[in-house]
Order: C-alpha cells, then structure tokens, then sequence
C-alpha cells in the first residue's frame, strides 16, 4: 500500500510538472509563446484600454512600455529569474527576457508572451551571480547548448510565471482599476471646542 501511494504521488508530481511544460506553444515563426483570450462580458473599449495601461505602468514600472501601436494595443518587455534544479542547492542559474502583448477589444482582451530569451548566470569574483556577457540563447534553440533536465525545468518556470502573470492581468482588467477612487480622508479632530 505505502508503495502504491509513493508512486501515485510521483505520477502526480511529473505530471504537473509537465503541465506547466504544455502552456508553452510554438507560434507561425515557430517561437514559443504563452497565448490567452479572456471574455469580459459587459466591460467597454474604453475600460479595458484604461485597465490594460494601468497594469503595464504599475506592474513595469522601470520597463518603459512600447508605443500603443493602434487603439487598444500594448506591449512592453521584461524578464524574470530562474532557478537551478540539476543541484540541491536553489540559486539563479539565469533570467528570461520576454514581450508582453495586450490587445483590447469591446468585451474581450487577448495577451500574449513571446520572444524568451534565456540569459546564464555565473557566480563573479565576490560570490554575486551576474549574467554571462554576450550569452543570449532564444529558448528555442536552447536544446543544442543546455541540459535537458535544466532546459526542462526552465520551461517549467516559465509556463508557471506566465500562468500566475495572466492571473495576475485577469485582477486588473476585471476590477476597474484604471478609475481613481476618491481617497478618504482622516476625520478632522478639533481640538480648540470641546
């Protein structure tokens, strides 16, 4: 019994691993790309134009976001870190960069993420991981210069931060944020009556 339970737990354990692996697609340029289309019944254009943009400025506030190329149409660039899991020990092992696309229609929005870019660390002379200069692989062609086990746990990482990224994008647009709300004010004491 206990037997039957640790390989149900292993089974349960790779298959979600490779789950986060399938978010990953290869697009027309055969690129990878996580790609979503959301339905929001009932919200406008305009709402979620506001929305969209209120995001990219909150969420990338360094990242200086790419010009609205036509209306309702976003895009900005960022990378995030991965971690090593060939050894015990959990350090940076490297960052992805990445292109956030946002596209804004009446009721509906569709974001995308493309263009991973993966970038080694390597520990420098004070014990600080930095990037490798000059070493960008697309994760693409990544397979020829990686380890499979690595690569695999990188695309792993990745699928799961685009997946809690359009969560996270799913909040914004459906809560409004892109209307300030009135600040409340303390209420005023006066002291000289009394």
């Amino acid at each position: 019994m206990k037997r039957f339970l640790l390989a149900a737990i292993g089974l349960f354990i790779i298959r979600s691993a490779n789950a986060q692996k399938n978010l990953l697609s290869l697009n027309e340029q055969n690129k990878y790309i996580y790609y979503q289309v959301v339905d929001m019944p009932g919200i406008a254009l305009d709402s979620l134009k506001k929305n969209a943009e209120y995001f990219i400025k909150t969420t990338y506030p360094k990242a200086k976001p790419g010009p609205e190329v036509t209306a309702g149409n976003f895009y900005t660039s960022d990378k995030f870190l991965v971690y090593s899991v060939a050894t015990f020990v959990k350090h940076e092992s490297g960052e992805i960069a990445y292109t956030l696309n946002i596209e804004c229609k009446d009721s509906k929005y569709r974001y995308w993420l493309t263009n991973f870019i993966f970038t080694p660390y390597e520990k420098n002379r004070y014990g600080v991981f930095v990037p490798k200069p000059g070493i960008d692989l697309p994760l693409e062609t990544a397979e020829s210069k990686l380890d499979k086990k690595e690569l695999n746990g990188y695309f792993d990482q990745t699928g799961a931060f685009c997946k809690q990224l359009g969560e996270k994008l799913k909040l914004y647009m459906a809560e409004g944020h892109g209307i300030k709300k009135a600040e409340k004010l303390p209420a005023k004491v006066v002291t000289d009556k009394w």
